[in-house]
């Protein structure tokens, strides 16, 4: 299992914009092969901070992932929509996997 942390800072005068396009590619990431979880949060502190907790059966499913059209809308408007560049913080697991 491939587990990551993705942060995503919104500049303040897009965060509902980046919002919508996040919470949009919740569904299509949950439906594509090798997607173990992928779950949608905000910082309880600083609403322009939204964060990722992601689960994939290999580092091949999350490369697959990051090239899927469905994210595309996002991508290509990063650097109007981000107050710094994506953060993704690859997770080692060191106790078992929860039943």
């Amino acid at each position: 299992m491939y587990t990551i942390i993705g942060t995503v800072t919104a500049r303040p005068e897009t965060r509902e914009e980046l919002a919508s396009l996040l919470m949009a590619l919740v569904a299509p990431t949950r439906a594509e092969a090798g997607c173990i979880s992928y779950d949608f949060h905000v910082d309880a502190a600083d609403p322009c901070v939204f964060v990722f907790y992601e689960n994939w059966t290999d580092r091949a499913a999350l490369d697959a992932h990051l090239a899927m059209p469905h994210l595309q809308p996002l991508v290509s408007q990063l650097d109007r929509l981000l107050a710094c560049p994506v953060e993704i913080r690859p997770l080692t697991m060191l106790s078992e996997r929860a039943a």
